[in-house]
């Protein structure tokens, strides 16, 4: 039923693989990554398979994404793990990661529009 509403409503498969990019962030930032993935990669496998990709790339965006997304506030595991180990506010520990989210995040947005 998934597979065929995306059919019919998105037409590109950039397109597709920017929406998964961003339910993956949303995804990693509220779930463990093995969790997402047992629960994800059913669901999106067959969309996936219809547009053509890769099983490996869209591996490597899972992944990716979901890594990503242990960075994002305000649940982000690694954050609240760094926060308590270096016993500094979370505000802080945002602060000094946030260079490296937005490096991180333009290379997993601009993964989809490589060609395969």
């Amino acid at each position: 039923m998934l597979t065929g509403w995306v059919t019919v409503n998105i037409h590109s498969k950039y397109v597709f693989l920017l929406l998964l990019n961003v339910v993956l962030l949303i995804k990693g930032s509220f779930m463990d990554v093995f969790s997402a993935i047992i629960v994800m990669v059913p669901l999106i496998r067959p969309i996936a398979m219809s547009f053509g990709i890769d099983p490996v790339q869209m591996g490597v965006i899972f992944l990716a994404n979901l890594e990503l997304g242990y960075l994002t506030p305000p649940i982000g595991m690694n954050l609240c793990l760094s926060a308590y180990r270096f016993r500094q506010p979370m505000v802080a520990v945002y602060r000094a990661t946030l260079p490296f989210y937005l490096i991180l995040l333009a290379g997993c947005c601009s993964s989809p529009m490589c060609p395969s």
